[in-house]
């Protein structure tokens, strides 16, 4: 009887030695799993949800926006140096927009309209001591043959007019943008580039280890352009152009977003808009956007529900930002800072 007993026991023991390690790695594969959806969900790191976050006027008591707004060549041109500039960055926008778009309404600009993300890369730039200038194509996007000589000649003329004419010069396009600068960095001797939403030209450009630094900021989710962008990258450095990339990519809308994000939209408007699309479905449970807010019915469904809005002129705002977290074509200032530490890394 006492045998039997102790072999009992004995097996008692061994199967608690098996289960404790069974149930170790049961815990460990279930915390992976919980990691994974989460990851999944939209749980970013905080750093990206302190960039979403981040409101329209936190860099209020750095700077402000102050722009000169000029014509020359048949086209306008907006500009604002800072005190003790280092550098100077030209911005080129996308199809359908303008210079005005990178600075807000104001007695010097009364046609500036300050687009969220525009506006806040000039206020970044600024902040950090760039001059920035902005100058608007001839027509709905950048053209890539005579239009690279006019704004030659246009950057080259306001530098020396500014006196600032030994700073080193930095690009910054998007879209259309993206790849007008890619064209002329050929013909200005930019100290780096960095292209937004636009993998540039560079199958028809014959270029050398004398082009610029450059650099992709992209949004991997458009994958025909992400693919090229990968394909130029190994290319680019192959011919000894120093090259990188930054990816952008989705995040979820909250109750206080579009309020953080766009001047005049107040918190209340902010959670309706947000109740709104989550009423009809144009996000997912954990806040995603389904598809680019180009697509969806977002307007009518605010008229629907009789949500006005402060001014109609928001309309292209609240737009932007429901790209914006979309994440598949829109500017984007959220990785501002990125940029210029790229840019500045680039300044001797």
């Amino acid at each position: 009887m006492f045998g039997s007993r102790s072999r009992l026991l004995k097996q008692s023991r061994n199967t608690r030695n098996v289960q404790f390690p069974v149930l170790f790695m049961f815990l460990i594969l279930v915390l992976v799993a919980l990691l994974l959806i989460l990851g999944k969900n939209g749980h970013r790191p905080s750093l990206m949800s302190d960039l979403v976050n981040e409101k329209w006027n936190s860099l209020d008591s750095l700077v402000g926006l102050d722009p000169t707004v000029e014509f020359r060549n048949g086209t306008d041109l907006i500009w604002q140096i800072p005190d003790s500039p280092k550098a100077v960055l030209f911005l080129a926008h996308g199809c359908n927009g303008r210079a005005v778009n990178f600075w807000d309404k104001s007695p010097n600009c009364p046609n500036c309209v300050g687009l969220p993300e525009e506006r806040l890369i000039v206020l970044h730039a600024l902040a950090r001591n760039f001059a920035v200038l902005a100058v608007s194509s001839k027509g709905i996007c950048w053209s890539l043959g005579e239009e690279r000589w006019i704004v030659k000649d246009i950057i080259q003329w306001w530098v020396a007019k500014q006196n600032v004419d030994k700073l080193p010069i930095f690009a910054l396009g998007a879209s259309s943008g993206g790849y007008f600068v890619s064209v002329l960095a050929t013909v200005l001797p930019f100290k780096g580039i960095a292209l937004m939403i636009a993998e540039g030209v560079y199958s028809h450009l014959d270029i050398t280890k004398d082009y610029p630094p450059t650099l992709f900021v992209h949004m991997p989710k458009d994958e025909t352009r992400n693919r090229k962008i990968e394909k130029y990258l190994i290319a680019m450095r192959e011919k000894g152009i120093d090259v990188a990339e930054i990816k952008c990519t989705e995040f979820p809308l909250t109750t206080q977003f579009f309020a953080n994000r766009i001047p005049g939209l107040d918190l209340n408007l902010s959670e309706k808009l947000f109740d709104v699309f989550q009423e009809k479905g144009f996000i997912d449970k954990n806040g995603y956007m389904r598809d680019d807010g180009r697509a969806i019915p977002w307007k009518t469904a605010l008229e629907e529900r009789n949500i006005l809005l402060p001014d109609k002129s928001v309309i292209n705002h609240i737009q932007e930002e429901m790209n914006l977290a979309f994440a598949y074509h829109e500017m984007t200032s959220l990785q501002s800072e990125q940029i210029l530490d790229w840019f500045e890394s680039h300044l001797n």
